[in-house]
């Protein structure tokens, strides 16, 4: 029951996050988007995992520290900790604001609650700071506003949680998709014989429970799951770029060879299939090895 009077207490902040999300997507789109390989550094795609979510804990496990020291009265230890935390609190900020830029609808609107959370914490532990200058005799202030941060970024970091956890913003989309390795056979409905495809047009197929894309470059047919691992975008609506099949929705490119992710917001890969012809006539699907 608490869980469901937060996320109704979360939703009720969006006759003003909705606005304040789109504005703040609009600027950050515009700012983000021609940064491509500084866009990808931050959404952690060289990490093969998403790099605010690592990059958080730091900020929170040292603003704890620094809590505890300061009630322990170690002066010198405790200004570290919080200088730490600030710091890290602005590194995650920009992967943050990175993954900001593709996110959509109802998550965007809970994201605007968290990141405005976590700068209005920011402000407290910098004014903690501040009141920390000159090791002040009386620390009353400082103490008193660094245990207001970490109670506001606690907040925060629950609607974070929320976003990603319930949501699944910037979480794959096959995570609990099977890897089976056998042949399955292929349903190419509309799409028909595979060798005459328009070359380099997606085509939606079906094998078995599965939707998949299939793409015809040359002689061979290309194959992937025709949901995007980052958002769920529908590949089969998306363009080939550069050996790369891109996402309509956020721009996601996967390789066709392998499903590897070339380009973000994606930092998982794409699953991706080998595909034969049968002595039937048909054609049947196998789901290459991650």
């Amino acid at each position: 029951m608490l869980g469901r009077l937060f996320v109704r207490l979360i939703d009720a902040q969006a006759g003003w996050s909705r606005p304040f999300g789109d504005f703040n997507h609009r600027w950050l789109a515009a700012l983000f988007r021609p940064l491509g390989p500084i866009k990808d550094l931050l959404h952690g795609r060289w990490l093969g995992h998403p790099l605010h979510a690592a990059l958080t804990d730091v900020p929170i496990g040292a603003l704890v520290v620094a809590v505890v020291l300061d009630l322990a009265n170690q002066r010198a230890a405790a200004d570290i900790a919080l200088a730490g935390t600030i710091v890290f609190m602005l590194l995650a900020a920009l992967s943050g604001a990175a993954d900001y830029v593709d996110t959509d609808g109802t998550a965007r609107a809970r994201a605007t609650v968290h990141s405005t959370l976590m700068v209005l914490g920011l402000v407290v532990l910098v004014l903690s700071m501040f009141f920390r200058t000159g090791d002040p005799a009386d620390r009353t202030i400082p103490v008193v506003l660094s245990i207001l941060g970490l109670a506001i970024v606690g907040a925060g970091a629950y609607v974070g949680g929320d976003v990603a956890y319930q949501l699944g913003n910037m979480v794959s989309r096959h995570a609990f998709r099977g890897r089976g390795m056998k042949w399955i056979a292929l349903d190419t409905g509309t799409a028909g014989d595979l060798s005459q495809l328009a070359e380099s047009t997606p085509a939606k197929v079906r094998a078995g429970a599965n939707d998949l894309v299939v793409v015809r470059i040359g002689g061979t047919i290309h194959a992937m799951h025709a949901v995007c691992a980052h958002a769920g975008g529908p590949m089969a609506e998306g363009r080939v770029v550069d050996g790369c099949l891109e996402c309509p929705w956020h721009g996601s490119r996967f390789d066709l060879g392998n499903g590897q992710v070339r380009r973000g917001p994606a930092v998982y890969d794409q699953p991706a299939y080998e595909v034969r012809a049968t002595e039937a006539g048909g054609y049947e699907v196998r789901r290459l090895p991650a």
